[in-house]
């Protein structure tokens, strides 16, 4: 993996997970996501200065990520739940459905080319940016969660996609919960949640799809990274708390605005590799 690499570049690649690692917290917290929209995009260019073969670049970033969302994602809901924000009957119900998303996710981790990850971040990424940004309060599919198998339906599209991308599918609940009358504040805390039932099982599914690769780093175990967590997850974890409290000070639409804008920052860079 360092075969090489001198010295200086090592730290500077070092110091670029950790500052994403930062970064990753305070979106976590801020957003209700993972931060997986962040680590991982800096991991996919760290791992390509690193040498790491474009077959396995994209899935070995996107595994990484969802085991870095695991701290993550716990510590963001159990600030958001102390807040009294979270609804955890819609999180009772849609664990199963992610559950079975995130594995089917994995399976096709396995056998997928970059451009299936990298599309799946541009296209829903482009949907959600377009109702945050220029959506209004009547812009809804209905007043209320439907019951029965469409919820489910939503819950496992949520985890299928979510494990494509890597992320903690802060997102994509986001959006679900906002497009049925839910308030920005409560569709973030109660996805802050969705990022735990997606990110243990999307790991693990990712160390199963990657094992007995070839070309993959020395470190890694699967399509993880154990270096990439080791200096992304000490920052995420310390940098959380202060995303939590950016959350609940703010307006409905700034957070809207700000959670439009990041989600279209990463859906520029994934087209710009698409093409390029």
């Amino acid at each position: 993996m360092i075969d090489g690499i001198d010295l200086e570049t090592l730290l500077w690649l070092a110091g670029m997970l950790v500052f994403g690692g930062a970064v990753t917290g305070i979106l976590a917290g801020l957003f209700g996501v993972g931060g997986g929209a962040i680590t991982v995009p800096v991991l996919f260019e760290v791992f390509g200065v690193l040498g790491i073969e474009d077959e396995v670049r994209m899935p070995l970033a996107v595994g990484t990520s969802l085991a870095i969302i695991i701290p993550t994602s716990f510590r963001s809901f159990r600030g958001h739940y102390r807040k009294g924000a979270v609804d955890t009957g819609i999180l009772r119900k849609w664990a199963v459905p992610i559950i079975l998303g995130v594995l089917l996710g994995s399976v096709i981790a396995r056998y997928a080319t970059p451009a299936v990850f990298q599309g799946a971040f541009v296209i829903v990424g482009g949907i959600t940016v377009t109702k945050l940004l220029f959506g209004r309060e009547s812009w809804r599919l209905a007043e209320q969660l439907p019951s029965g198998n469409i919820l489910r339906l939503y819950g496992m599209v949520v985890g299928l996609l979510s494990a494509l991308m890597g992320i903690g599918g802060g997102a994509l609940s986001t959006l679900v919960l906002t497009l049925h009358g839910r308030p920005i504040h409560q569709a973030v805390a109660t996805s802050s949640g969705v990022g735990m039932l997606i990110s243990i099982p999307g790991a693990l599914g990712y160390v199963a799809a990657g094992w007995g690769r070839a070309g993959l780093p020395p470190d890694a175990l699967g399509f993880v990274s154990l270096l990439g967590c080791a200096l992304v997850i000490p920052t995420a974890f310390l940098t959380t708390q202060i995303g939590v409290n950016l959350a609940h000070s703010m307006s409905r639409r700034k957070l809207e605005i700000l959670f439009g804008l990041f989600i279209l920052t990463v859906c520029v860079r994934f087209l710009l590799a698409m093409v390029m």
